[in-house]
């Protein structure tokens, strides 16, 4: 037990220092703030740091780092690398281009020690809210939503404890990136509550705005899926798969069984290509979906909310722009980044244009 609550204390320690530093610079900032203010301007900082998590995390899984310490919360019980030098050493010196490596153990608890900062930024929300809550009487914000964002963060790092101790399983893997999408939501949808600016629509268009968010949700997941599967250069040419085919020879019921071990099918057999350019597909006609959905969303907002359109239509240009980089140029990490910073900003602008929405009368 002490090799577990240890290093837990420790590594969340050293996420202290690292939510210090925000946390120092959000009291400077808005001293003359209201307290919702205040809040508002944490929120916002907690957001963006949120979205730096994301995709620090991204960089941790592409760099080949999510096993760079094998054991959780710390690295072979200590809590750095420093302290678990020769253990890495070790294992360094067995399998040169393992999953261990000092590089790779530094990236691994680099991203621990953030998401530690970010779960405390939260805590600190959570409790500031209900002081609020408090104070402000019934005007002020719900307090019940940061609390919802502290119960979620902490899930996630759970998810994140499975990814480690469980091998990298795909199915765990891909939740810990939706439930990190779905905390950068949750942030974004918070940030709202402070200070209200609706736009007045109809109620259709609010339904498809919801719509639209739920398509890139669910296309965000395939993405996971073919990432965590490593089924990104199952179709290496664009706009045809493999080969010069159109459509390739697939198979959806391997590539979808959720439940199995990294490379496998669910009877331990190795998975077959036809797997992975099934995964691979799946994702490609689900971009071509959410593309064209966003297009026309994009059409029905431009007299209402020209500035959203725009915004929707560069984001999803960007998307499009590094998801065939991935495809055409060999799946180069900075591309690969870029995807997955465009995929977090895409759901936190939906996310931030329907809130605003929901707050009109019909």
């Amino acid at each position: 037990m002490n090799d577990v609550l240890l290093p837990l204390g420790q590594v969340a320690a050293i996420g202290g220092a690292v939510a210090l530093g925000p946390l120092i610079w959000w009291r400077q900032r808005s001293r003359s703030a209201t307290p919702a203010g205040r809040l508002r301007a944490l929120t916002a900082l907690t957001l963006f740091l949120t979205f730096d998590l994301i995709v620090f995390g991204a960089f941790t899984r592409l760099s080949d780092s999510g096993l760079g310490c094998p054991d959780w919360p710390g690295c072979y019980s200590s809590a750095s690398p420093v302290g678990a030098r020769k253990h890495i050493e070790a294992a360094q010196t067995a399998m040169p281009t393992g999953p261990v490596t000092h590089g790779k153990a530094w990236i691994e608890m680099i991203h621990r020690y953030l998401a530690s900062g970010v779960g405390l930024l939260i805590l600190v929300m959570t409790v500031l809210s209900w002081r609020l809550k408090r104070h402000g009487g019934e005007r002020a914000p719900s307090a019940w939503l940061p609390t919802l964002t502290f119960v979620w963060v902490c899930v996630q790092g759970a998810f994140g404890a499975l990814t480690v101790t469980m091998k990298l399983f795909p199915a765990i893997v891909t939740l810990h990136l939706l439930f990190g999408m779905g905390l950068l939501m949750l942030l974004a949808w918070q940030h709202e509550a402070y200070e209200p600016r609706p736009l007045a629509v109809p109620p259709a268009l609010r339904r498809a705005v919801l719509a639209v968010l739920v398509l890139t949700l669910v296309q965000v997941g395939l993405g996971g899926w073919v990432s965590t599967n490593y089924a990104v250069l199952a179709c290496d040419e664009f706009p045809t798969c493999h080969g010069g085919q159109w459509w390739p020879q697939m198979d959806f019921g391997q590539g979808f069984q959720l439940w199995r071990e990294l490379g496998q099918r669910a009877d331990g057999s190795w998975l077959g290509f036809e797997a992975l350019a099934a995964i691979h597909m799946a994702h490609r006609l689900g971009a071509a979906v959410v593309f064209a959905a966003i297009l026309a969303l994009a059409w029905a907002l431009r007299r209402r909310a020209p500035g959203w359109a725009k915004l929707l239509l560069a984001a999803a240009g960007w998307q499009l722009a590094s998801g065939l980089s991935n495809v055409v140029l060999d799946w180069p990490i900075v591309a690969a980044l870029a995807h997955t910073a465009g995929a977090a900003v895409l759901l936190a602008l939906l996310t931030t244009l329907f809130a605003r929405l929901q707050k009109t009368s019909p």
